[in-house]
Order: structure tokens, then sequence, then C-alpha cells
């Protein structure tokens, strides 16, 4: 069988331009030894996600004792059926138990009717650079304003593209409320508070009850609940020309938002529901929320 002939000198030369190729690519240049795996150059990483991925139920979160404190009708209805179902509350109807839940508490007792309402709202944000916490202080933000309160300076969750419509809306509604107020203080220089009946209704006697809330109590932000919180407090008149207060307090917790309603209308109209006692038993309940969501 005839042997193959290799030429030395071909040999030679095909080496030396495979070692060229090998190394002409790789000199000079440091781009290549700084990029990382993935490194998009301007692109952002993703935002991180909330710290909650789901909610625990408002119904079973609210201690017996502090819906006695809350709901005082309870301690009056008879051991039964009734009674256990009051404990139990309403659940709220949501569409996706995953984002938001809810449970109420309505019990009358023989001096006035309390209802109770407990919400959770999961927040999750839908642009991969804005992170869950980020956009549920955007939410926490919108409801600060709706509360006619202003988004406290040192905060950065204001969201910059407010509605300017709505919010204008909630400056009139707080200057009404603002002249409400004076009026109620005008009346109590003149000898005490009065409801707001018709006149010469002598079914609304004066009381010393404030109308409003005193100093130190009034709508405020609040410190040390949560990542930030506040407290609306409002009075207003039924149908009935009695006098219903309502509580709020909302709380935020990484990407969750808890909000506590507490109403208090009492059954004679000359009687006004007393802001720090209702207050008191509000920011109770929000400090053990805030605990067991802590835990």
């Amino acid at each position: 069988m005839q042997r193959k002939v290799y030429a030395p000198g071909v040999a030679a030369a095909l080496l030396a331009a495979l070692l060229a190729g090998c190394t002409g690519g790789s000199g000079g240049g440091d781009g290549a030894d700084d990029s990382k795996p993935g490194d998009t150059g301007s692109a952002a990483a993703p935002a991180e996600p909330g710290k909650y991925r789901t909610l625990p139920e408002p119904c079973g979160e609210v201690e017996p004792g502090t819906l006695d404190a809350m709901l005082p009708g309870l301690t009056e209805m008879g051991e039964g059926e009734q009674r256990e179902k009051a404990y139990e509350g309403t659940p709220t109807v949501t569409y996706d138990t995953d984002r938001r839940v809810g449970c109420r508490w309505k019990v009358e007792s023989s001096g006035a009717s309390h209802h109770l309402l407990v919400d959770f709202e999961r927040v999750v944000s839908y642009d991969g650079t804005v992170s869950d916490d980020d956009r549920a202080a955007e939410v926490y933000s919108t409801k600060l304003r709706e509360a006619g309160l202003p988004v406290p300076a040192s905060s950065d969750s204001e969201s910059p593209d407010a509605d300017d419509e709505d919010k204008n809306d909630k400056d009139a509604s707080k200057e009404e409320k603002e002249k409400e107020g004076k009026e109620e203080k005008g009346d109590k220089a003149q000898g005490g508070t009065k409801d707001r009946t018709e006149p010469g209704d002598d079914a609304a006697a004066s009381t010393t009850e404030p109308a409003t809330p005193p100093a130190g109590l009034e709508p405020r932000s609040l410190e040390d609940l949560g990542d930030e919180a506040f407290l609306d407090d409002a009075l207003t008149t039924a149908a009935s020309a009695t006098r219903h207060r309502t509580v709020t307090v909302v709380f935020r917790t990484s990407n969750v938002i808890v909000t506590i309603e507490y109403d208090e209308q009492p059954g004679r109209r000359t009687d006004v529901p007393d802001s720090k006692e209702m207050q008191d038993k509000a920011l109770e309940l929000a400090d053990g929320l805030a605990g067991k969501f802590d835990e």
C-alpha cells in the first residue's frame, strides 16, 4: 500500500497560522475581562419581592377580649349561638383572597351601636423595576391624601404623579371639616356644643363632650407602628340626627397595608362618642395586629 507523504514545511506553516488565529482576538482589550455573566450594561436588577406572600385570616386575628372592649354589646348577649356567631364576625367579599381579605363586626348595645372593620391588603407590583414595598408605599400615600393628611416631608413614598383633581377635592373636604370645627367651637363658646339639628329643637341639648378631637387627638401621622401609619377621626351626623364617630387607623408593614375602622353611634342624639376612648381602643388593636405580622 502506498504511503502518504507530508511536507515538513507545509505542516509548520499550518501550525503557525492556527496559533495566530487563537491568540489574535485576545490581546490588547480589557472589556472582555471586566464583563460579568448576565451583565447587560445599563439594565437594572429586578426589584425585590415583598416580605409577605400570603395573608392571615382577619376574622381570627382579633382577640375575644379586644372584641369585648370595642363591642360592649357582646357582653350583654346571653350565652348561646347568637353570641358565638357575633364573635366570629363576617368576612368581607373579595375576589382574590391572596391579595385582600377583611372581616366585619357590628353589635348593638343598650346605649350605642358599634361597628369594627379589619382589612388586610397585600400589594404586588407588576413593574419589574418597582419593588412590592415601594408600590405599597405609593398605595399608602394615596390613602393618606384621601384622609386629608399631608405626606410627611421625610417620606419618599409620595407618588409625583398623584391625581391633582382628587387632591383638590380632598383639600376642599378638609377645608369644609375645618369650617365645621370652627362653628362647633363657636357653639361651645356660647354655652356648649350643640347637635346639628333644626333650629328650635329642644331635644338637641348642649353637652360638654367635644364635637372635634382635642389637641393631640386630631387626625395625624403615627410613629412606632409598622413602617408608616396614620390615624383619622371623623364625627358626622346620621339621618336620625344622632352623631357617630369613625376612628380609622391605617399602617403599612412591608408590602401589606392594614386598615382598621371603628365606628360608634350612640342611641341618644345628645351623646357624642369620646375621641380618646375610641382612639385608644383602635390603636391597641393596631399594635396587636402589627406584632402578629412581625412574628
